[in-house]
């Protein structure tokens, strides 16, 4: 049987969902949804930063649950990175029930050492180390409710998981 719902890659930010995302859908001929590039194409090339800083950061989330939801909507159902900030929102959490969502989740001064390698993230405090404790506490148990697969990738490389989640699809 062909497995024909959405994956849906999710977690904190510098948890590996463009590169896991790019990898399954890859693997799998789908088309790739990644909010970040996504969102700076449609945007005039902002970065989620330049977006948090210039239009506010419920502006940001706003276009993130939107992109999350054209996405899910979009046939065949492509592979989607996902932005961290769905999870908040009900309706989003609602929509992710009809795809595979895969959380990638790793303690919180992983993600901050990765962070540092890319400007496009939004920094919305000086420490990142406080800034992804406080999200992952927020947001850790709406991962935890929408999620079917989930991995520390603090201790598994972006190949590892794609694999695991490719060696799951049979058993769905």
């Amino acid at each position: 049987m062909k497995f024909n719902r959405p994956i849906v890659v999710t977690g904190l930010m510098g948890a590996g969902k463009s590169s896991v995302a790019r990898i399954l859908a890859a693997e799998l001929g789908r088309e790739l949804r990644d909010s970040d590039p996504d969102l700076s194409a449609r945007y005039g090339g902002a970065t989620a930063a330049q977006t948090a800083e210039r239009e506010g950061v419920e502006e940001l989330h706003r276009r993130e649950a939107e992109h999350l939801r054209e996405s899910l909507a979009e046939q065949p159902p492509p592979v989607i990175a996902a932005a961290a900030s769905v999870v908040e929102d009900p309706a989003c959490r609602e929509a992710l029930a009809s795809a595979l969502v895969v959380w990638l989740d790793a303690p919180a001064e992983v993600l901050a050492e990765r962070m540092l390698s890319g400007g496009h993230r939004p920094h919305f405090e000086p420490d990142l180390d406080v800034m992804l404790t406080k999200q992952r506490a927020r947001r850790g148990p709406f991962f935890a409710e929408v999620a079917d697969l989930t991995f520390d990738v603090s201790a598994a490389e972006p190949a590892e998981v794609a694999s695991s989640v490719l060696a799951s699809l049979g058993d769905r």
